[in-house]
């Protein structure tokens, strides 16, 4: 089976209960839809739900900058991807974006996740038949350009002054 790059979902709907009072979908509700893009690609990686009820071992998320770009709205269908950016031998770099299945760009999600075992809870090396797998994936999305939008910080960016010159 090739690893598509990036891993996009299925076209998913969004719900009603999570527009909120302002008439769009609420922030939290991005989460969601790129948590259930994530767990279709860590299943690919062979990091899914079977991973952690019989191995014990499973990704909790570090660190995610979320940007949101354009509004959703109840009737929006929308599709996730998902794009491994780097890895080591216990932590994963993914940037993800919500599209509207029309195209345009609504959020980014840039995320820092980490290999746990539960048995701690503490991190620890992804085994080898899965470091294969997500060597197989970062190695098909390496030839994915970095998107623009990941590596972003948070800040307030400032107007420069110039120098105002005494005026006699």
């Amino acid at each position: 089976m090739s690893t598509p790059a990036p891993f996009v979902s299925p076209p998913m709907a969004i719900e009603k209960d999570w527009i909120d009072y302002n008439g769009h979908l609420n922030m939290a509700y991005y989460n969601v839809l790129f948590d259930r893009c994530s767990d279709e690609a860590f299943e690919m990686m062979g990091m899914g739900l079977d991973y952690a009820k019989q191995r014990r071992l499973t990704i909790y998320t570090a660190e995610v900058h979320l940007c949101y770009v354009r509004e959703l709205h109840l009737d929006h269908k929308v599709d996730v991807s998902f794009q491994l950016l780097d890895h080591d031998d216990k932590r994963l770099r993914a940037y993800q974006e919500i599209r509207h299945v029309d195209g345009w760009l609504a959020a980014t999600s840039e995320s820092l996740s980490l290999h746990v075992d539960m048995s701690g809870p503490k991190v620890a090396p992804f085994p080898a038949d899965v470091l294969a797998k997500v060597e197989v994936m970062r190695a098909a999305h390496a030839a994915l350009p970095m998107p623009e939008r990941a590596g972003r910080s948070i800040g307030i960016r400032r107007k420069t002054l110039e120098p105002q010159s005494d005026r006699r």
